[in-house]
């Protein structure tokens, strides 16, 4: 099958007739030549790198309008927009000196536009800054980014929380397609590996406009790996240690790219026993094992580029129920346990018209769910099909104005082989279209759009009528309309405000609406309610930001009004002696934000010294506080960057204080939480002894050893705190 692709591609790259062709020269102020800058055509998706004499050459451009990016570590990014026809061009370009950090292009917006040029806020963090905190996992990573934290099971399962929404009101995508996990279950982890992702991007408010349902709170939107260069091949293997829990974390990757034809492959397997808590303690069975592969085949000519990625990720979880019971760093999971296999295929398309393309994303994702109580005989299997399609097309560009027509769909599945049923074998079904326009003038960019989408969801009956495992047989239909509109304008040079207005929407999900059963991660029994609305929301969003060579400044305000918040609650009732759990509504609002400052002072250029501080607050509109809002926090640290010998370079330490403050606002079924502080250390740099060059950081989280327990902790009720000191050393070759 693969030689048939090659083979298909290769013609393709054959038939190939366009020959447009831009090339030029990087240099500095200096009019030095910059070796190793970065240029890019988003739009194509086309990126290669300066030469030893600041060279660059693109080969087989579309006709049409386009923009370039160049950008270098200590020099501002830069972007041109530019006319490919059927000549040849020469763009040279200077870069200024800047300590800022490079600026990005946000894939995960309507336009991908430089963030400095992007109506929304949005986050933007590469896997390597956040490798470098010695985080164990994906989501732990993801939770330093302000506005984001994580409800957790142990160190092996967390899910993310966007401004004190989670769950299904968090969308991810992965490869450019929706990701469906069965996330409804609070047991239920992200399930995505951090090898082989670039970046992620955090849009922090309703995004239903361009994702549809259960973007409600945001979205989180990974960046797979880029291809290798044109005309090169590089791998790299990288290697982590964690002392605390003897884990292990290994990937290899190779990739090689032509003019037209890319490819790569990452292979990644992770160990961790259970977690040990600062008296010396061990959380018995929170040890898991992961394996996962990563493939992409690529191909581009100057009529359309195309991309076909698989991941496939297993996973081995224990699930702590016995507290710190038996002690052992043995990594063979124990009952209760999860096993999940799970497989995301994507086909990323783009179509070039003249003055026009357009992108078709198509994606399949299977994700095989089992639990087990006490053997391998699985108490609950679920299988999770979906197919998914979001094709857009790019209006001709009218002056100032730019604009996208879109539609989306999704065709989804699940089917039960348990024991057990939790909730019904059913079939979801969505369909939405959507517009929006950007308009630009000077300094200011507005924009707006409005998407309708609809959602059916279908069940059949099971089970004996009254009985636990029954299911009526269900035919709903959800609708909504929703629309943003944004405003970004330069009040000076060095200032930008950003203001947001955006209605967002979510359908019930599957668990909320027929739930009927004991759920064994959860510990109760669950009540689905068929009579559930869409949860509705309404946000204002303020973004302002100052920026100097020398100091930055962001403030950012949300307010955020939801009708018909799902949530659940016991109903005073036991069923099979756990406490039975009901799906209810009411109206909600949550309100905070986050604020942060970043000080360079010169002629210290090499010293960083950041600050933020988050907070959310979520009420329910009889009063009551809104379940899993995370407590405020204040985070601290303080960088150096500098040169120890011709041995070690691009080398960093760094010091951060992490302050989360009391919870004193639990929900009506929770606890207050006690403050806590933590200091995190870190140190890296890149080693080269001769020809071996590699990257390599050490880390001490946690190195007082501080005993605590997060407000989102699913062990909180319990008393079993989070992970104790933990030392993370990690090792990148670069092949």
């Amino acid at each position: 099958m693969k030689s048939f692709l090659y083979a298909l591609l290769l013609g393709f790259s054959l038939v190939a007739t366009a020959q447009n062709k831009v090339s030029g020269t990087i240099t500095n102020k200096k009019n030095e030549p910059i070796l190793g800058s970065t240029i890019a055509i988003p739009e194509l998706h086309k990126e290669t790198i300066s030469d030893e004499n600041g060279k660059y050459i693109f080969n087989n451009l579309p006709n049409g309008n386009f923009k370039m990016v160049f950008s270098y570590i200590g020099f501002a990014t830069q972007s041109k927009e530019f006319i490919s026809n059927s000549r040849e061009q020469k763009i040279d370009i200077f870069l200024e000196e800047s300590l800022h950090q490079m600026e990005e292009v946000i894939v995960s917006t309507a336009f991908n536009k430089l963030q400095s040029q992007n109506v929304m806020k949005v986050e933007h963090q590469s896997m390597k800054s956040l490798s470098q905190k010695g985080t164990s996992t994906l989501i732990e990573g993801l939770a330093t980014i302000p506005g984001v934290s994580q409800v957790s099971t142990g160190t092996s399962i967390g899910k993310p929380v966007i401004r004190g929404l989670s769950g299904s009101r968090v969308l991810v995508y992965s490869q450019g397609v929706r990701l469906e996990n069965q996330q409804f279950g609070e047991e239920h982890g992200l399930g995505l590996n951090d090898a082989g992702i670039e970046s992620v991007e955090v849009i922090k408010g309703p995004a239903s406009l361009l994702y549809g349902s259960d973007a409600i709170g945001g979205v989180l939107y990974f960046n797979p790996e880029k291809f290798a260069s044109p005309n090169t091949v590089a791998a790299n293997f990288s290697q982590k240690l964690f002392s605390n829990t003897n884990g292990s974390n290994t990937s290899l990757g190779v990739k090689t790219s032509s003019d037209n034809i890319k490819f790569l492959v990452r292979g990644s397997h992770n160990t961790h026993a259970d977690y040990k808590i600062p008296n010396g303690n061990r959380v018995t069975n929170t040890r898991y094992n992961e394996s996962d592969f990563k493939t992409a085949l690529g191909y581009s000519n100057a009529k359309f580029t195309s991309t076909l990625r698989h991941n496939f990720n297993k996973l081995d979880l224990g699930i702590p129920e016995n507290g710190t019971a038996e002690q052992t760093s043995t990594k063979n999971t124990s009952y209760p346990k999860q096993a999940v296999f799970a497989n995301i295929i994507s086909l990323n398309n783009t179509f070039f018209f003249t003055n026009s393309k357009l992108d078709a994303d198509l994606g399949y994702i299977s994700n095989d769910r089992s639990e087990f109580v006490d053997s391998d005989v699985a108490n609950l299997h679920m299988k999770l099909k979906t197919y998914n399609y979001n094709v857009k097309y790019y209006l001709t560009k009218f002056g100032k104005l730019e604009a996208i027509i879109g539609t989306q769909g999704m065709h989804q599945t699940n089917t039960n082989s348990g024991i057990e049923y939790l909730i019904p074998d059913a079939t979801t079904n969505d369909f939405g279209v959507f517009g929006t326009a950007n308009y630009e003038w000077k300094k200011n960019i507005i924009q707006a759009g409005i998407r309708f989408d609809n959602r059916n969801v279908t069940a059949t009956e099971h089970g004996i009528v009254g009985n636990e495992g029954y299911f009526q047989s269900v035919d709903k239909k959800f609708q909504s309309f929703n629309s943003s509109l944004g405003f970004k304008t330069n009040l000076k040079k060095d200032i930008i405000l950003r203001l947001n207005f955006a209605s967002g929407f979510r359908a019930p999900n599957l668990a909320e609406l027929t739930s009927n059963g004991v759920h064994e991660g959860s510990n109760r029994y669950e009540i689905g309610n068929l009579n559930l609305q869409n949860e509705q929301n309404f946000q204002t969003d303020l973004n302002l930001e100052y920026r100097n060579p020398h100091f930055e400044l962001f403030l950012n305000g949300f307010y955020n009004h939801i009708n018909n918040y799902i949530f659940i609650a016991p109903n005073g009732r036991k069923i099979d002696g756990l406490d039975a759990y009901d799906y209810a509504q009411e109206n909600a609002n949550l309100y905070g934000g986050e604020a942060g400052v970043h000080f360079h002072p010169h002629p210290l250029d090499w010293l960083h010294i950041t600050s933020s501080f988050e907070s959310v607050t979520g009420k329910k509109q009889s009063g009551d506080n809104l379940p899993l809002i995370p407590a405020n926090r204040w985070n601290n640290s303080i960088k150096t960057e500098f040169k120890l010998t011709k041995y070690l370079k691009d080398s960093f330490a760094v010091l951060n204080i992490e302050h989360t403050l009391n919870q004193n606002n639990p929900g009506p079924f929770e606890t207050k939480s006690n403050d806590y502080t933590l200091l995190n250390l870190g140190f890296g740099g890149k080693v080269t002894l001769g020809k071996i060059v590699f990257d390599v950081n050490l880390n001490a989280n946690n190195l007082l050893n501080k005993t605590y327990i997060s407000h989102l902790s699913r062990l909180k009720n319990d008393g079993i705190p989070y992970i104790g000191r933990n030392l993370v050393l990690g090792i990148n070759f670069v092949i």
